[in-house]
């Protein structure tokens, strides 16, 4: 096959393969940063975080460095993280408390919690006209759209697009799904956020969050590990309480069969969510007491819904892919166009038994962290694949696996094999029609 006129995204992505460009081009990363993370609706922090006035976290998206920030009359601002004067980022920490007043490390500009400017040293020098005139007198840049679903908040960069609703559609159901587990329906981040930093693509790891052949070779060692320490340990009897790390490592043992029926469904602009009969996660024991809260609080046939429905993985197309047990979400921050930051929340559901954040740390621990018995195997293949599409030979990554070509007309949310590609080929004709539409706007 011949070599598309590369960075045009429009060659890029055919109806069952890929072009390696799409992972190891500079210029096609750059152009994603701006047309693609401009266009699309990212995830950058939850309420949790900003429990009062002045309380704020940063965060960099897609090279630009944002401040979430909880403003004076209560709600949620999100600003590009640089003082209006000369650039120089407001806050590097993490998280922190901003107090009732934005000051620059650098000059010691001002600004008020709603980024309007308050104050300059040496005031009397300044041509005090001309400065409010001129955009450095405007204070502190908001990005272009801000939303906010039962405390997850998320960012629109630029100002005309998409709308919040419109993007993310049935997709929102799965953080439904998972804010309800708390009996009031309020979750916290709690235990800490593993963070992992990957020399690959990020489209090659939120590729492989729905990929469900690669458990039974790549995640072999480990889930067979775990079956034979369980077995060894004499209590596999019906009905014996699985230990925790066995509970969450066991299904890795499993073979296709078992991912192929687990099933999926796709959701227009790229979003997902894996493993709607039955998932690894779905045979959690529930602590006592607990379904009888939620109960109470939703009602039978709601609860039913909630504990029923614990997918694989459910994906926010780009940014967050979420379990509803065991209560944990990943990240997805894309660095450069073979280096991506992946981070691993944990979430405390109010109200709730403190068996569930447990599990979530564990989980996290056991799975995601780069210390796991299981991340270290992704991780090297990432690495590996990254590497290998540097090489001579076919240019083009096959995913042809289910691949029907009804799918390519359908604007609805459609139905798959848990194995299937079709995951995979919806976000890249997700990615492709950003890419394009944003360059004709």
């Amino acid at each position: 096959m011949t070599v598309p006129p590369s960075p045009d995204p429009a060659c890029l992505v055919r109806p069952d393969c890929v072009h390696r460009d799409a992972y190891v081009s500079r210029e096609v990363f750059e152009l994603e940063s701006r047309r693609f993370f401009g266009a699309t609706w990212n995830f950058v922090a939850h309420e949790s975080q900003l429990p009062q006035p002045g309380s704020y976290v940063t965060l960099d998206l897609a090279g630009r460095p944002l401040l979430v920030l909880r403003e004076g009359d209560g709600r949620i601002g999100v600003f590009y993280n640089r003082c209006a004067h000369k650039g120089t980022k407001l806050y590097t920490d993490e998280a922190g408390h901003a107090g009732r007043v934005l000051r620059c490390p650098y000059h010691a500009w001002t600004y008020r919690l709603d980024g309007s400017p308050l104050g300059v040293p040496l005031r009397k020098d300044y041509d005090l006209q001309a400065l409010s005139r001129c955009e450095a007198g405007q204070g502190l840049t908001r990005v272009g759209a801000v939303a906010e679903h039962r405390g997850f908040v998320f960012v629109r960069l630029d100002a005309q697009g998409i709308g919040f609703n419109d993007y993310f559609g049935e997709a929102l159901q799965w953080i439904d799904n998972m804010v309800d587990r708390s009996p009031t329906g309020r979750l916290k981040v709690a235990g800490g956020i593993v963070r992992n930093v990957m020399r690959c693509n990020w489209k090659m790891y939120l590729e492989n969050v729905n990929d469900t052949v690669h458990p039974v070779s790549t995640h072999e060692s480990a889930g067979k590990s775990a079956k034979a320490q369980w077995e060894e340990g004499g209590t596999t009897a019906t009905g014996a309480i699985l230990p925790m790390a066995v509970e969450q490592l066991l299904p890795f043992a499993s073979g296709y069969e078992f991912f192929d029926g687990m099933d999926a469904v796709v959701y227009p602009h790229g979003h997902s969510a894996l493993g709607v009969s039955f998932s690894t996660h779905s045979n959690y024991a529930q602590p006592p007491g607990y379904e009888e809260a939620l109960v109470a609080a939703h009602g039978e046939a709601r609860t039913r819904e909630i504990l029923d429905r614990a997918p694989q993985n459910t994906v926010l197309y780009p940014s967050i892919a979420i379990k509803g047990a065991p209560l944990v979400m990943r990240v997805i921050r894309p660095l450069a166009a073979d280096r991506t930051l992946v981070e691993a929340w944990s979430f405390h559901p109010e109200g709730a038994p403190d068996l569930l954040l447990e599990r979530a740390v564990s989980y996290n621990r056991l799975v995601f962290s780069p210390m796991s018995i299981l991340a270290h195997d992704d991780v090297h293949l990432f690495e590996s694949v990254q590497q290998g599409l540097q090489s001579d030979g076919n240019p083009w990554v096959s995913m042809h696996r289910g691949f029907d070509p009804a799918e390519l007309t359908s604007t609805t949310a459609r139905r798959c094999k848990g194995t299937s590609e079709l995951l995979m080929r919806n976000q890249f004709r997700a990615w492709r029609t950003f890419m394009i539409t944003t360059e004709a706007a």
